[in-house]
């Protein structure tokens, strides 16, 4: 029973050095892929995805939010391409959900705007 313990303590342990506060992510990245690495294991107050079968775009949309007024937004397209924006109000992230057009949406009031701070 002791040895069960001591293994559930350590990885509680380990699980927790994996994830961190949303406000401690840095405020530019190396790289997308270490800003994907980041969000993803990181814990933020609201995280939200749409269900993006009606694209013939997209394949995933997900938004994670520290304080529930601004976020990072990445997507997902069919050819497995990844975008992610940075301070992507939370509005049009609710307006994006709501598009009779993911795509057309995208084009009009993210693409090139909200761009992911590189270093």
């Amino acid at each position: 029973m002791k040895q069960i313990f001591i293994l559930l303590l350590f990885l509680s342990t380990f699980a927790n050095c994996n994830s961190q506060s949303c406000e401690t992510l840095p405020k530019s990245f190396v790289s997308y892929e270490s800003a994907l690495q980041l969000i993803n294991q990181s814990k933020f107050e609201f995280t939200d995805k749409v269900n993006t079968s009606k694209s013939s775009w997209l394949s995933e949309a997900k938004f994670f939010s520290c304080d529930n007024k601004t976020g990072f937004f990445t997507i997902k397209t069919i050819e497995n391409d990844v975008y992610v924006h940075q301070n992507l109000p939370i509005e049009l992230w609710n307006e994006f959900k709501a598009a009779s057009s993911f795509g057309q949406y995208y084009s009009q009031h993210i693409r090139n705007k909200f761009r992911l701070k590189l270093n």
